[in-house]
C-alpha cells in the first residue's frame, strides 16, 4: 500500500507509554481496515490528531469518496485522541459517531484533524474535520468514546 509514514508524538506521550514494549505508530494506527484504506496517522497528541487518506480506492460506485471512508478516517483519529487522553490505564471504546458530508471529492488526498470537545475521566469526545487538498471541508464528524479501565500490563505481549 505504498510507503508508511511516521507518526509524530510529543515527548510526554513517548514517556507515558515507554516501557510497555509497544510500537506506538502501529498501536495508534487505523489497524487492518485503515491499512486497506491507506489511512496514515501523521500527528498524534491528546489535543490534536492528524491523518490522511487517499480518495482513490475509497470511492462509492459514482466515483465520489465514500461516506463510510470518511467515517473510518474520523473514527480512527478520534479514537487515537481518546486513547492518548486516557493513557495506558484506559481503553477507548467508541459509543457514538456521527458524520455530516458537505461535498463530494473525486480524487486526491483528504486530511482529517481531530480536536477535543470534551476530555473527562470516563468519556472523551472529539470533533473531526475532513478537508480536501484545497482545504475545503468535506465532512464534519463527532466521536464519543467511553474510557474503560485496563491494566497497562494488558498491552504487553
Amino acid at each position: 500500500m505504498g510507503e508508511r509514514s511516521t507518526t509524530t508524538f510529543p515527548q510526554e506521550i513517548l514517556d507515558q507509554w515507554a516501557g510497555l514494549g509497544l510500537d506506538l505508530p502501529s498501536f495508534f494506527s487505523a489497524g487492518h481496515l485503515g491499512e486497506r484504506m491507506s489511512v496514515q496517522v501523521t500527528e498524534a497528541a491528546p489535543e490534536r490528531i492528524v491523518g490522511t487518506m487517499p480518495v482513490e480506492g475509497n470511492t462509492q460506485p459514482y466515483g465520489l469518496l465514500h461516506g463510510g471512508a470518511s467515517a473510518v478516517l474520523a473514527e480512527t483519529l478520534g479514537s487515537v485522541g481518546a486513547m492518548l487522553h486516557g493513557g495506558p490505564t484506559k481503553l477507548a471504546v467508541g459509543v457514538d459517531l456521527n458524520c455530516t458530508h458537505h461535498r463530494g471529492v473525486r480524487s486526491g488526498l483528504v486530511t482529517g484533524v481531530a480536536t477535543p470537545v470534551h476530555r473527562g475521566r470516563s468519556t472523551a469526545t472529539y470533533e473531526i474535520v475532513v478537508t480536501d487538498e484545497q482545504d475545503k471541508r468535506v465532512c464534519t464528524a463527532r466521536l464519543t468514546c467511553m474510557l474503560r479501565d485496563v491494566d497497562a500490563d494488558a498491552y504487553r505481549g
